[in-house]
């Protein structure tokens, strides 16, 4: 059976493929009086109001702070529709029923002393180099319709509550409502990341019945040094959290060094001087952006990772040639992003005459 795989307080966790109905990055979301502490908030997705909850806090863990890295799953099980708030998501993989260990999950519930985590797990797989937690999408929902009562949500009707074999663990601490009137979403968030967090809600809330998307150019939005910069989305193979560097002797500075992903060994670049930016060596490196083309798959050091928008290419502006700085030769153009400007990066171009890699035979 298909597992969409993602990662969750730097575990990895996987729920069925065929009840993932969509995913995008987490926006803005708009808090319930009174709701349980792990309901994060309402979304606005394409005028159908629907709940979001934190996993994390779902599953018994602390909560912690959102980031713009965040992204919402939204799952349909049983015509019932909801959000759930993941760090990242990696990829669909099968996994064999009988490779599902209900023990495995019984001494998960012994060790840590979850009783909410082993209620919504199946049980747990290996894949790969991981042990992958997998949940159980029907007691996710079961949760929402023993829930919906309290805070007073109607998310469309169902027959799960006539056969409840066992209701699920009670939620955490609820919300002040007090405390509520002044809540802000992600109150730590920059002004900047509240405002992302903000358009994407507005860009959620948009139909999407009579748009046509033929022709718009898919982009992911990327901090490198405090700007953002494009990159068309065709290209990304996914994002990831970098654990760990093995430096390559004897490289140019823009080669960072390799790291192991899920078995495959990756080359990790620094692309900034291509484009004029301070290397910044001392950086922390926390994010990568794994691109593929044509044979070459290579992680990209980024800062951060802000937003997927789709724009026609009417509103990407060439470079003038008056102005063409030699820099500019891996830029595809400019658009605005927010109120700023974005530099639109070609990086099939940067990957393949960037020079980036050196001879390993010399």
């Amino acid at each position: 059976m298909a597992y969409l795989i993602f990662a969750l307080k730097s575990m990895r966790y996987a729920i069925a493929a065929s009840v993932v109905e969509e995913i995008f990055f987490l926006p803005e979301l708009t808090p319930i009086p009174t709701a349980p502490n792990d309901l994060a908030g309402l979304i606005n997705l394409r005028g159908e109001l629907l709940p979001v909850i934190d996993l994390t806090i779902r599953l018994g863990y602390s909560q912690g702070n959102y980031s713009l890295s965040d992204t919402v799953i939204m799952l349909n099980f049983n015509q019932i529709r909801l959000g759930i708030i993941v760090n990242q998501v990696y990829e669909v993989q099968m996994i064999p029923t009988e490779a599902i260990k209900t023990e495995l999950a019984d001494n998960f519930q012994r060790e840590f002393n979850s009783v909410n985590a082993s209620y919504y797990l199946l049980g747990i797989a290996q894949v790969d180099e991981h042990l992958v937690m997998v949940l159980n999408p029907e007691n996710l929902v079961q949760y929402i319709s023993h829930s919906r009562t309290d805070f007073n949500l109607d998310i469309g009707g169902s027959n799960l509550e006539d056969n409840q074999p066992q209701k699920p663990p009670e939620s955490s601490t609820k919300i002040n409502f007090r405390k509520l009137q002044n809540f802000v979403f992600c109150p730590d968030a920059t002004p900047e990341e509240q405002r992302i967090f903000q358009e994407r809600a507005r860009n959620l809330r948009r139909p999407i019945d009579n748009q046509d998307f033929a022709g718009l150019v898919p982009l992911a939005v990327i901090g490198l040094n405090g700007e953002y910069f494009g990159i068309n989305l065709e290209i990304i193979r996914e994002f990831t959290d970098i654990h760990h560097v093995t430096p390559i002797p004897c490289t140019p500075a823009h080669i960072v060094g390799n790291m192991n992903l899920r078995g495959e060994i990756l080359t990790l670049v620094n692309i900034r001087g291509l484009v004029n930016l301070p290397l910044q060596t001392s950086q922390v490196l926390s994010k990568a952006m794994i691109v593929k083309i044509n044979d070459i798959v290579a992680g990209i050091i980024v800062e951060g990772i802000f937003d997927v928008i789709y724009l026609k290419e009417s509103e990407i502006k060439t470079i003038p040639t008056a102005v063409h700085l030699k820099q500019d030769e891996y830029l595809q153009g400019t658009a605005f992003y927010q109120d700023k400007m974005m530099s639109i990066l070609n990086v099939a171009k940067i990957m393949t005459q960037g020079e980036l890699f050196v001879d390993q035979e010399v």
